[in-house]
């Protein structure tokens, strides 16, 4: 079975395609990979964890937060007074 012969011009319009998919795809490799689109995501991300879908802030996330650091400075005091 031989392929189906094409035309210049359907080859021509083959490669015009194909090179605005690729043109596509590059630009969005390029979004996706600029360091200012990644900073955005990553505070997207942390900014979900802390407030509710309504936009309201999450006070149970919020108040872990809060003990895991009041924890943490209790001990690097605690670990101050034993050193010194």
């Amino acid at each position: 079975m031989s392929a189906p012969s094409r035309t210049p011009d359907e080859i021509t319009a083959e490669i015009a395609e194909t090179r605005e998919r690729l043109a596509a795809t590059i630009d969005t490799l390029v979004y996706r990979a600029a360091p200012k689109t990644i900073l955005q995501r990553q505070l997207a991300r942390v900014k979900a964890k802390f407030v509710t879908p309504d936009g309201s802030p999450d006070l149970q996330t919020l108040g872990k937060v809060a003990a895991g650091v009041a924890g943490f400075v209790v001990l690097v005091a605690v670990i101050r007074k034993v050193t010194s």
